[in-house]
C-alpha cells in the first residue's frame, strides 16, 4: 500500500482542507506535526507552506486540489490493476524525523 504522509501545523486552514479532501475521496493517510526539524528539511527542498504531502514517489506543499485529484486517479488505477506498491519508494522525511 502506498504510504501517504500529511505534515501539518496547528490551526492550518490549508492542512484541514487537504485532510477533508483526502477523507472525502477515501485516500488513506497519516498525519505528522510539522516540527522545526522537519520544517528545516522541507525548507531546504524548497517547500515553504503547509501542509506538506509525501507519497512514495512525490511531494508537494500547500492545498493543491489538482494534485489530490491526480493522486486519487493514480490510486484508483493501481487498484484496478491490482498494483499498489511502487517499485522504488522514495525515502520520506517521515522516515528520518522523529516527532518531538
Amino acid at each position: 500500500m502506498m504510504q501517504i504522509t500529511l505534515w501539518e501545523l496547528p490551526n492550518c486552514v490549508q492542512c484541514n482542507q487537504t485532510k477533508r479532501e483526502f477523507q472525502k475521496r477515501g485516500i488513506m493517510f497519516t498525519t505528522r506535526k510539522l516540527t522545526p526539524k522537519a520544517a528545516d528539511k522541507f525548507l531546504a527542498m524548497g517547500f515553504t507552506s503547509a501542509p506538506i504531502v509525501e507519497t512514495d514517489s512525490k511531494r508537494w506543499s500547500g492545498f493543491r486540489l489538482g494534485k489530490i485529484e491526480s493522486l486519487e486517479f493514480h490510486l484508483k488505477t493501481e487498484r484496478m490493476r491490482g498494483v499498489n506498491v511502487p517499485l522504488e519508494p522514495m525515502k520520506q522525511i517521515a522516515d528520518e524525523v522523529d516527532d518531538e
